[in-house]
């Protein structure tokens, strides 16, 4: 690690925070066709209440697929995943993935879309109105009000990634699940939709999973970062991010924690000092 690491200034995540989400032993292997491709190596890792955590390394290291099992897609070849101490065993409302791909219905509007989850969801099964009281309220958060009646072809992208992200809480999911959203948005966009991820983050206090492959997209987003070797992926480091609250993507101190965390793939076979702050 960087002997200068420790000096970036910072409020560190509070220590005694409820663990969340738990995966322990958790390996996966694909078989087909008599080939045997081994994904991840045993992954123990604890998400906290309210922990942005970002998970990155290179291309094909297995944390989309780790990302997967979490949202219920996929099972564990072995070991366990819990949320609030019950076994992760199928896909559930409590855990939504926001995808690299909007995902919208293109028939639907704006708020239709939004509302879309909650028609099975407690408190909101036959009760039209609340639901668009909960849709509006979300699209407020992402400054999307205005456009709540427009049909989704008349959106740019990072709007839809919006509307995506405010459908995606609009069941309010115990853990927001994040896969790579951002990539194919011109960089302006994707600068302002960090900030406004983190400021969805700070007002929610959304407990939050994200994949990513972009150093700097980690160190501005990540309360923690666990790095990746690549495959079978297994964890190589945790580095915990100490810089405050909203971070700008082009801000020195995030791109020098970024080089940071990109040093990680560099030196992979190099022994990495556990839990390092940055």
């Amino acid at each position: 690690m960087d002997p200068n690491a420790s000096s970036i200034p910072a409020t560190a995540r509070a220590a005694t925070a409820t663990v969340k989400l738990r995966l322990t032993r958790v390996t996966k292997v694909f078989e087909s066709g008599g080939q045997r491709v081994e994904a991840l190596q045993p992954i123990d890792l604890e998400v906290s209440e309210g922990e942005f955590v970002v998970l990155f390394g290179p291309s094909g290291c297995g944390k989309s697929t780790l990302l997967n099992m979490i949202a219920g897609f996929e099972e564990p070849t072995s070991g366990e995943i819990t949320l609030e101490g019950q076994p992760v065993t199928e896909p559930g409302s409590d855990r939504l993935m926001l995808f690299q791909e909007h995902a919208l219905f293109p028939w639907l509007r704006v708020i239709d879309n939004v509302t879309y989850g909650l028609r099975w969801e407690p408190g909101y099964r036959f009760r039209p109105r609340r639901r668009r009281e909960k849709a509006m309220e979300l699209l407020r958060l992402v400054h999307l009000e205005e456009f709540a009646k427009s049909p989704v072809h008349e959106l740019s992208g990072g709007m839809k990634q919006r509307v995506a992200l405010a459908r995606a809480l609009a069941p309010d999911p115990k853990v927001l699940l994040v896969d790579e959203p951002f990539p194919a948005l011109d960089a302006l966009v994707r600068a302002k939709l960090y900030t406004e991820l983190q400021d969805i983050l700070v007002r929610t206090r959304k407990t939050i999973v994200s994949v990513t492959h972009d150093p700097r997209e980690a160190a501005c987003l990540g309360d923690r970062v666990i790095v990746f070797t690549g495959r079978p992926g297994s964890i190589k480091a945790e580095l915990t991010v100490e810089l405050p609250r909203p971070r700008d993507i082009n801000d020195p101190k995030v791109a020098e924690c970024a080089g940071i965390i990109a040093k990680q793939l560099e030196e992979e076979n190099n022994e990495t000092i556990p839990g390092e702050k940055i």
